[in-house]
């Protein structure tokens, strides 16, 4: 029953989405405005959202949210599925998300991306990715948007570490801003080792946030230790 659920959601999620294209082409037609298109995209994923709830039977909580700053801030989170880069579009309004380049193949998702707009890194250029994240992160910032990176830089298995791949230090020293950690358990329901997404309840908790001002060994070491401690007592509810 569940495998036919998760298929019935793949069915809805590609109806879903070519329900956009005459929003896109709107859109278009109006210069893509980058507000109208980041109200489009909240849209987009809290439709997305739904039909998780309704079909597979998957939703989520929100926890610590007295520990999200008041102003613009830096966001890490651990990445675990695809479920997070669909569900922080409708969970902090007007985020700049840090994304690989190679999101740009999806359909419409990319057009999203790039009107949004959102930070788009090539991975394998080197020191001049981390130059173009950084100057494109301060620009967000001063657009008052908070901007989000999975430090970890891939989807990684339920069982495995956290652990932070180079740059996010850099970043979090040259944006000088407080740094949101965000811990998920989403892998557990709808993870890439997962053929079938299971119902039940992801756990979205907001942790202490990290002041800025500290040595960027110490600033690693320290997210990486919250987000872990989380990962290990934060176990799924099953439905």
């Amino acid at each position: 029953m569940q495998f036919l659920r998760s298929k019935l959601f793949d069915l809805y999620l590609a109806l879903w989405t070519g329900l956009f294209a005459p929003v896109l082409a709107g859109l278009w037609l109006c210069g893509s405005p980058e507000r109208g298109v980041r109200l489009a995209s909240r849209l987009w994923a809290r439709g997305i959202l739904a039909g998780l709830r309704w079909i597979v039977g998957l939703s989520y909580t929100e926890r610590g949210l007295h520990n999200i700053p008041d102003e613009p801030c830096l966001i890490i989170a651990n990445h675990q599925s695809t479920w997070e880069t669909l569900a922080f579009l409708a969970l902090f309004p007007d985020v700049a998300i840090v994304a690989k380049q190679e999101l740009l193949g999806i359909p419409v998702f990319s057009w999203f991306l790039r009107k949004s707009p959102m930070i788009l890194i090539d991975r394998e250029s080197g020191s001049k990715a981390v130059r173009k994240m950084v100057d494109e992160s301060r620009a967000a910032l001063a657009q008052g948007r908070s901007v989000l990176i999975f430090p970890e830089g891939t989807r990684k298995p339920v069982s495995e570490p956290i652990a932070f791949k180079r740059g996010v230090e850099l970043l979090y020293a040259k944006l000088d801003r407080v740094v949101l950690p965000v811990a998920l358990n989403s892998g557990h329901f709808w993870g890439p080792d997962r053929p079938v997404k299971r119902g039940g309840t992801i756990s979205v908790s907001y942790l202490d946030p990290i002041e800025p001002g500290l040595p960027g060994n110490e600033f690693t070491r320290r997210a990486e230790q919250l987000l872990e401690t989380e990962r290990q007592h934060s176990w799924p509810q099953a439905a």
